[in-house]
């Protein structure tokens, strides 16, 4: 698999990524150091040069092991002397309070100077080097729908950061060699035009990518960032293209096995609901009707898509991982295609 591994180009930057990203957020919390280790051995092994890990992680975040994710990269990256070779993503996170998220920095949590630069530098210290690959903005700091929510409620806040101030500082960072590439997550349309526009007027950095989720029970991305994608060059790397491991059939009938996600924490509501779980029966149902893994067919929709650039899969098992990586060689068969499409005309979005 590792010789077969398809790369693509970050933006315009000229970066290229393997087009599996190697998701890091149970580390530190569901995955121990050793296991973390394994699992980037595994996929570097596969071909994968691409990792996503944010300041934040391990999920759920709380102030105890915060960091945590990071420094079992800069461990791994210690050990293994891979740097150069690896395409590391991290995140600084948006507005924090709104979130809940109080304990990483003196408050206020914006996305101002102060606040991303000390980021960046608690970010690369446990990395244990001096520059990251893609610098991305988790969140916004103005008031969006965010993490399942779908509708805007405009409430903008006289201490909102501008977009131009926040793109300001990165660009600071570009050009001192700390970031090489910078990245949305979790954007608007109109944010991510913002940010272009801003880039444009200013002489600043580029945003080269937006992380968004995108799943067959969420193709909330598809109606206007996709054309942004593609017109553009941001190219999408979606998450919880497994629907938070929804996808793998696993909780159907509300099973709770063991070790899992859903099982040990109760914040992950998004793929739950009444209508979420029933979609979710449906497309693990045509998966198994045509002899194809449910987690395959999920990832090899979404990376079949022209506006993603790379699929954030995130496992807490290697053996999830090597069925997760072995879904890319796949191509859906129109008839697979064509059931996709029918369950989402009658159940759209279902777990935005």
């Amino acid at each position: 698999m590792g010789n077969m591994m398809k790369f693509k180009q970050l933006g315009k930057t000229g970066i290229s990524v393997s087009e599996i990203c190697l998701g890091t957020m149970t580390w530190g919390q569901q995955n121990s150091e050793a296991e973390a280790h394994q699992q980037l051995d595994y996929a570097w092994e596969q071909g994968i040069n691409f990792l996503d890990t944010a300041e934040m992680y391990p999920v759920p975040p709380n102030g105890e092991t915060q960091g945590r994710t990071e420094s079992y990269i800069g461990s791994w990256l210690a050990a293994r002397g891979k740097r150069d070779d690896v395409i590391i993503a991290t995140k600084v996170a948006g507005r924090g309070e709104r979130n809940g998220i109080t304990w990483l920095r003196p408050l206020p949590i914006r996305l101002d100077k102060r606040n991303i630069t000390a980021a960046l530098e608690a970010s690369l210290q446990r990395l244990g080097t001096d520059y990251v690959d893609l610098y991305q903005l988790h969140w916004p700091d103005r008031v969006t729908p965010l993490f399942g929510g779908t509708e805007y409620v405009h409430a903008p806040d006289p201490q909102d950061v501008p977009i131009e101030e926040t793109l300001g500082v990165l660009g600071e960072l570009v050009a001192s060699g700390k970031v090489r590439a910078i990245g949305l997550s979790n954007e608007t349309p109109w944010g991510v035009m913002q940010f272009l526009r801003a880039a444009e007027k200013l002489g600043l950095p580029r945003v080269a990518s937006i992380q968004n989720a995108y799943s067959v029970v969420n193709r909330t991305f598809e109606p206007g960032l996709s054309e942004i994608a593609l017109r553009e060059d941001v190219g999408l790397l979606p998450y919880s293209s497994l629907g938070g491991g929804t996808l793998s059939g696993k909780y159907i009938g509300g099973a709770r096995p063991a070790g899992a996600r859903m099982t040990i924490s109760a914040r992950f509501t998004r793929y739950s609901s009444a209508q979420g779980e029933r979609a979710i029966e449906r497309y693990v149902a045509l998966a198994r009707e045509h002899g194809i893994d449910p987690c395959q067919m999920a990832l090899a929709y979404v990376a079949g898509k022209p506006f993603v650039t790379a699929t954030i899969i995130g496992a807490t098992s290697l053996a999830q991982l090597k069925t997760d990586i072995d879904g890319f060689g796949l191509v859906l068969p129109p008839e697979v295609l064509a059931g996709i499409e029918a369950i989402h005309t009658d159940s759209p979005n279902p777990c935005p």
